[in-house]
């Protein structure tokens, strides 16, 4: 039985073995959930569903509430100063990971100041290249990068996003260097790469699948551990020769440092229960999240931890930081 089966099964005796008090005194007013990016992207998305699920089990609303700006880190830091009761949460995705590397002058502190309840999902990204790359297989690619250092691109939004991070983590894994040309989003970089300008992006699953069946990309490989049952002829990073390569965007909800452990836990156990929904998961997998999680605090603590570390050594090595 996988870890994220196990943690869904047990949130309803999470949920029975809490103090009464605990139960019965939250939510007592409307929750803010709230997420650090623009409306519309596949975080934005993910956490509206999660908050909706929510509200339609919990005697009081959970409302999302979008404020962006430093990379995740304005929204971010407004959760991390609010009261630890509950009733102001965040939604973030790997992003959180990389806040403090990328933004050393935070007036918050990502590791010390929030907690993690639980991680939500985890998406692969798909690798594409233009339709009429002469490259067909990852191994091609690598090659011709490896001997014409810095001559391919790839696109990026910067920021620490999953863009950049996972493209980062590629180079590194394959001993390659390439320009980075930035995008305010994916979409014009996808347009880019259709018309053949650009030689390399990553996007997720769900959008890449759609160029490369469209013809508007090759897809060369998929991030994630395991193929896409919507295009299993494409191998996986590991498959290609390059398992340091493998990567998943994840999303999760978080909370003030402050929040009494007996309440994460119970937000956890409402969380987990959203996601054993069969209607949650099935939407969930129409947005291209492969994995649902709903771990208890304690291993998505760990696993985010885990996840800072990493990052930090890539972007050092990479020379990322705001500005």
């Amino acid at each position: 039985m996988t870890l994220a089966r196990r943690s869904l099964l047990a949130a309803p005796a999470i949920l029975l073995a809490l103090p009464a008090r605990a139960q019965d005194a939250w939510p007592s007013r409307p929750i803010r959930m709230i997420l650090p990016y623009a409306a519309g992207g596949a975080t934005d998305v993910i956490g509206r569903l999660v908050a909706d699920r929510l509200s339609q089990r919990l005697p009081q609303r959970v409302v999302m509430e979008n404020r962006t700006g430093a990379g995740g880190a304005i929204g971010s830091s407004f959760v991390a100063k609010a009261p630890g009761d509950g009733h102001t949460l965040l939604f973030h995705n790997i992003g959180h990971a990389v806040t403090k590397a990328i933004y050393p002058q935070l007036d918050y502190d990502p590791a010390a100041d929030l907690k993690a309840v639980s991680i939500v999902a985890e998406s692969p990204m798909v690798l594409l290249v233009p339709p009429n790359s002469p490259h067909r297989t990852l191994a091609d690619f690598v090659a011709f990068a490896r001997a014409n250092p810095e001559k391919l691109t790839y696109g990026s939004t910067g920021g620490g996003g999953a863009l950049q991070l996972v493209s980062l983590l590629f180079l590194r894994a394959a001993g390659i260097k390439m320009t980075e040309i930035p995008y305010r989003g994916g979409a014009p970089a996808a347009l880019d790469l259709a018309a053949g300008t650009l030689d390399m992006l990553y996007d997720a699953g769900l959008t890449a699948f759609g160029l490369a069946r469209g013809g508007r990309a090759r897809a060369l490989a998929i991030s994630g551990p395991s193929r896409s049952p919507v295009m299993p002829d494409v191998p996986t990073m590991a498959e290609s020769g390059f398992p340091d390569a493998t990567f998943m965007v994840w999303q999760a909800v978080l909370a003030p440092a402050s929040t009494p452990d007996a309440l994460v836990a119970r937000i956890q156990a409402e969380v987990a229960a959203v996601l054993a929904e069969p209607t949650t998961r099935t939407r969930l997998a129409e947005l291209g999240a492969e994995r649902l999680v709903g771990n208890s605090p304690a291993e998505a603590q760990a696993f985010v931890a885990a996840e800072m570390a990493k990052w930090a050594v890539i972007l050092r090595e990479a020379g990322v930081r705001a500005g």
